[in-house]
């Protein structure tokens, strides 16, 4: 580590804004358990110490980015330069007025999803087999089952890359199929969210939420480490089908597996390395379009040095 990244992680320190490490491995923090490490992995606990976070990392001209609880994410085997900002411990608040919901960025997803349906609450049955966390599900408006993040949430509090702290309406956020403003136009940290709910019959809600979690598992590998969707759907196709068609379930490079149950994901069978997920993921694509003339776009993010 240069001394730029010394220094920072010493301030940090002296600051004590959390969770401060050198060289964490990020594979400890992906779901698919894939990753090299970060020159710097920090976990602030609370909102106040992220700000501080950003501001130093600011004042050193370090290069950044944040992550949840790492669905979605292939990092490089090279790991990630600079500071992995992790949305975790601290920033997993919660605060209910009637059916609004005030929720921080690192509470897990499935599991609001449940605290919620025991109040009688509706409005997240979708979620209850997302496994990511509240910030990472609002960064790429998560869906499922028909519905999405964009259809419950009223604002979004957002800490920009100049330190500002700003709530962003639901059209501010300009949310689209699994992206938001956020992924294009103004970089920012989701801080925390706030969804409209509605009141509802707990038993209807748990035994809707009930059947998608079981729909889930009966479909995807999540017992098994991976990433999640690996492509968007080319509406009108669905990437898993057109996998399925092509023949390529169960196709194996290195320790990475196109999943036999799903076509859309792509399981660590065994210490895969991110390399060996990437040449699977061109192989599907160039077999895709070969067959279909259909150019397939990732939907997991791909992040860290080359």
């Amino acid at each position: 580590m240069n001394n730029q990244l010394n220094e920072l992680m010493n301030e940090l320190t002296e600051w004590n804004v959390g969770v401060v490490k050198k060289h964490e491995l990020l594979a400890n923090h992906t779901t698919i358990k894939i990753g090299g490490p970060a020159d710097l992995f920090v976990e602030p606990n609370s909102i106040a110490n992220l700000e501080k976070t950003l501001e130093l990392i600011s004042k050193y001209k370090v290069s950044w980015r944040a992550i949840g609880r790492g669905s979605n994410l292939l990092v490089s085997d090279n790991g990630i330069e600079g500071v992995v900002i992790k949305l975790g411990n601290g920033l997993n608040h919660m605060e209910l007025e009637g059916a609004l919901l005030t929720v921080g960025a690192g509470f897990s997803l499935v599991a609001l999803a449940v605290q919620i349906s025991r109040k009688g609450l509706s409005g997240l049955e979708f979620a209850s087999g997302i496994p990511g966390s509240v910030g990472g599900a609002v960064y790429m408006n998560a869906g499922a089952h028909g519905s999405d993040i964009s259809k419950i949430l009223t604002e979004a509090h957002i800490l920009f890359e100049d330190g500002s702290l700003q709530w962003l309406t639901n059209e501010e956020m300009e949310f689209s199929y699994r992206t938001s403003v956020l992924q294009q136009k103004s970089p920012g940290i989701v801080v925390e969210a706030k969804f409209q709910l509605e009141e509802g019959e707990k038993e209807k809600i748990v035994s809707v939420m009930q059947k998608n979690k079981d729909y889930r598992k009966e479909t995807q590998p999540w017992d098994l480490p991976c990433a999640g969707s690996i492509f968007r759907n080319p509406l009108p196709n669905y990437a898993g089908k057109l996998v399925e068609e092509a023949g390529l379930k169960g196709y194996q490079i290195g320790g990475a597996k196109i999943s036999d149950m799903h076509g859309n994901f792509i399981i660590n069978a065994g210490n895969a390395q991110a390399y060996e997920v990437l040449q699977l993921i061109d192989h599907v694509k160039r077999t895709i379009f070969k067959l279909n003339k259909v150019e397939m776009e990732t939907e997991v993010e791909i992040i860290g040095r080359k």
